[in-house]
């Protein structure tokens, strides 16, 4: 079975408004649980192709900053 996990994550929150991946965002950090890092990581990979270079600057600072 090949799972194509960015497209699946892509898809669940296709229609989801800011609410409810802000929710679903904090519920997956509260929990520390090991299965949402990848939905996680597919969120900060949107992120992060889809910030300027000042904006990636300040992502790798507080990432530097709380390391």
């Amino acid at each position: 079975m090949n799972i194509n996990i960015r497209e699946y994550i892509k898809n669940n929150f296709k229609f989801s408004n800011s609410k409810e991946i802000e929710d679903s965002i904090n519920s997956s950090l509260k929990e520390k649980d090991e299965v949402t890092l990848p939905g996680l990581g597919v969120f900060f990979e949107i992120l992060w192709e889809n910030s300027n270079n000042k904006q990636k600057e300040e992502i790798v600072d507080i990432l530097i900053n709380n390391i």
